[in-house]
């Protein structure tokens, strides 16, 4: 069967089809990497191995995904979609069988990389096929529906994982990803359509080798320095160098895109609110995301005696509520536009790390799930329509290197994230005479370095919500909701300035 035409794409229900395909990708891509934070202990113990070299599991796949996910957005617009996605499942799940039979740790990280480059290239191109099958008045609906595939493997992850784990034992939760994708494979050959509505090809566009290098680098360098500031101290001279070459690096991207013909992305799509506004205020919702989901742990299990199975189980009900307003808000925000469920998701957000900053020891269980329900609602209700919102100035040609430049803000956003609060809770450790590192966070004792650690969580948080605060100043700035459909192809040299 070709790759460039099937009955389903002549289906009328065609988008419910690709619904299927994609989500089921998604799905497993989402599980997977809830199921490995989950092994990651039984990894270190199988291996022998300190828990510091075996998140390398993790940090290793993350880079190689946030690394990448522009290029492989951008090339998927150049030379097709579908071949892109299908080649990047492909080497993911070959990365996934590779994995489960890794003979040491040095073999299992390289499998991880390799998923990695897999899953750049199918997480924004994933997005743009999805969302290119609905017509432009169902795309906040098109995301919403995607959020819920997000939440769905969020929850089905970590439970998933430990039930294998318990079991069949690790190597199990890389080998079914493998045989899943196999299944995810043949699902998109089969269903999804491989034409794009408008072929780049035909304006024989060529692939910015220079720029995606240069923001490849830029990104690793970027990401490296802030994962490692906390442990060797911002104060450091590699954290220093990390940061000017980052600056060099993008200086140069930024003079290169403007320079050349068919550039990675335009730039001149910055200079609209709906867009850099959006994009910024997506930022910052991730930021206090994950805020949240790093220092909540530290909390629940020390402080509270919860077991990590526990902890997992209490973010559940999060996990359903994104799901459910995920969906909602993108159907009700084709309708309504996006800016009443843009602001109020961001109200949401803000008022539930509000509540996170008050939490202490004598916090009860039904308090703490509610504000993560509420967090949950809030980013439910603020993403679908702001995605839309972006993509109604970008053409539809350009929908895959977008897609992965949104999915590179929430990466961005999330390791940012980590690093700053992590930063701010080991200084207020530190003022108060304490070994300013969360390795000092070992059980709730009696000499207050527990007590250190809550206050230092109460100002990270209190520093998220005011950012949230000018989240909703952005949120309410970038425009009044109305949908319009690009007039401008952001690819083609005569756009490029403009």
């Amino acid at each position: 069967m070709s790759l460039n035409n099937n009955s389903f794409s002549q289906n009328k229900n065609y988008k419910w089809w690709s619904f299927f395909a994609i989500g089921t990708g998604l799905f497993v891509s989402v599980a997977d990497v809830g199921s490995v934070v989950v092994v990651l202990p039984s990894i270190a113990e199988h291996f022998s191995t300190d828990l510091p070299t075996t998140q390398w599991v993790i940090i290793g796949y993350a880079l190689t995904v946030s690394a990448l996910l522009l290029p492989m957005g951008r090339l998927s617009d150049i030379v097709g979609r579908k071949k892109v996605y299908l080649i990047g499942y492909t080497i993911f799940a070959i990365g996934a069988g590779l994995a489960g039979f890794s003979s040491n740790i040095s073999m299992l990280i390289f499998a991880r990389i390799i998923m990695g480059f897999g899953a750049a290239m199918t997480q924004g191109v994933a997005m743009a096929m999805h969302v290119s099958a609905f017509p432009k008045e169902e795309r906040g609906k098109a995301v919403g529906l995607i959020l819920s595939v997000v939440g769905t493997g969020g929850v089905a992850g970590p439970a998933v994982g430990g039930l294998i784990v318990s079991t069949l034992g690790w190597q199990w939760v890389f080998i079914i990803t493998a045989i899943l994708s196999v299944l995810v494979i043949t699902f998109g050959k089969v269903i999804l359509d491989g034409q794009l509505k408008q072929n780049n090809m035909e304006n024989k566009e060529s692939f910015d080798w220079l720029g995606a290098g240069l923001s490849s680098i830029g990104l690793i360098t970027f990401m490296i320095t802030l994962s490692i500031a906390s442990k060797i101290g911002w104060g450091h001279p590699f954290i220093g160098t990390g940061f000017l070459a980052t600056a060099i690096l993008f200086s140069i991207f930024i003079w290169w895109e403007h320079k050349v013909e068919s550039p990675m992305i335009n730039l001149g799509l910055f200079k609209r609110k709906i867009f850099s506004f959006g994009l910024s205020s997506s930022f910052i919702m991730f930021f206090g995301m994950s805020s949240v989901r790093f220092l909540l742990p530290f909390y629940l299990q020390i402080g509270l005696g919860y077991t990590p199975a526990q902890t997992g189980l209490i973010f559940v009900p999060g996990s359903i509520a994104l799901a459910l307003a995920g969906t909602a808000s993108g159907a009700l925000s084709d309708k309504f536009g996006w800016r009443i469920f843009n602001v109020s998701g961001m109200i949401i957000l803000g008022s539930s790390l509000l509540i996170f900053s008050q939490l202490t020891l004598e916090s009860h269980l039904s308090l703490i799930i509610f504000a993560l329900m509420l967090q949950s609602v809030g980013m439910g209700t603020f993403n679908p329509p702001n995605y839309s919102s972006i993509l109604s100035v970008v053409n539809e040609r350009a929908f895959g290197v977008i897609s992965g430049f949104l999915n590179l803000i929430r990466n961005s956003a999330n390791v940012t994230g980590t690093a700053i609060v992590t930063a701010i809770v080991t200084i207020v450790m530190g003022s108060k005479g304490f070994q300013p590192t969360l390795a000092a966070i070992t059980s709730p004792d009696q000499n207050g370095v527990f007590s250190a650690y809550m206050s230092g969580m109460n100002v990270a948080l209190i520093t998220a919500s005011s950012l949230a605060l000018l989240g909703l100043i952005l949120t309410f700035a970038k425009g009044s909701g109305k949908l319009k459909d690009p007039n401008t192809n952001p690819h083609i040299p005569q756009n490029k300035k403009a």
